[in-house]
């Protein structure tokens, strides 16, 4: 049975990979708590507008201190590269950005669409929330939007954040996220 690395071996283990990897048919890798590769394709042209379409909703709800595709350090389920993150401009000045973030932001977002197993959410929320997130946006492929807290599922945004997306980017008959 594998064990779960430590953080300074996850890092070491996902700086290794991203030095050898192929940039051009990949667009992360993430490390499950074992420190095993867990490469995604790049999203498809449809997902990176619903991306920065969030990104760009949260930068101006609640300040210019979002971003895509970070790598994130998560006690349980290694590192982890959330579609969109915040955290307050003090957290940012406190860790070495070529690396993972050594801890899991305040604000995590995961846009479902085109994902090819959106039933690893759970756990990904699970393991946000439990790093320190105090809130995960799932948006789902219909282009629903579940918030989390450590309370469980919420009405609304706890930071109070509003997002309003595009239909036209979202399955009409995609299977239900959780």
């Amino acid at each position: 049975m594998s064990t779960l690395l430590e953080r300074d071996g996850l890092v070491a283990t996902w700086r290794q990979i991203r030095s050898n990897s192929d940039s051009e048919s990949w667009e992360c890798c993430e490390l499950d708590g074992r420190g095993e590769a867990v490469p995604h394709p790049k999203p498809s042209a449809r997902r990176q507008i619903v991306q920065t379409d969030v990104f760009c909703q949260i930068a101006e709800q609640i300040g210019h201190v979002a971003a895509m595709s970070v790598a994130v350090t998560t006690a349980s389920f290694g590192i982890r590269v959330p579609d969109v993150v915040w955290m307050p401009p003090e957290k940012w000045e406190a860790f070495d950005r070529d690396a993972p973030v050594p801890f899991v932001p305040d604000l995590c977002v995961e846009v479902l669409l085109d994902r090819k197993y959106p039933h690893d959410i759970g756990p990904r929320v699970k393991a946000y929330l439990e790093g320190g997130a105090r809130e995960v946006i799932v948006v789902g492929q219909r282009g629903e939007r579940h918030f989390h807290s450590a309370n469980g599922l919420q009405p609304s945004s706890a930071f109070g954040i509003t997002l309003t997306l595009e239909r036209m980017y979202f399955d009409e008959f995609a299977p239900s996220s959780h």
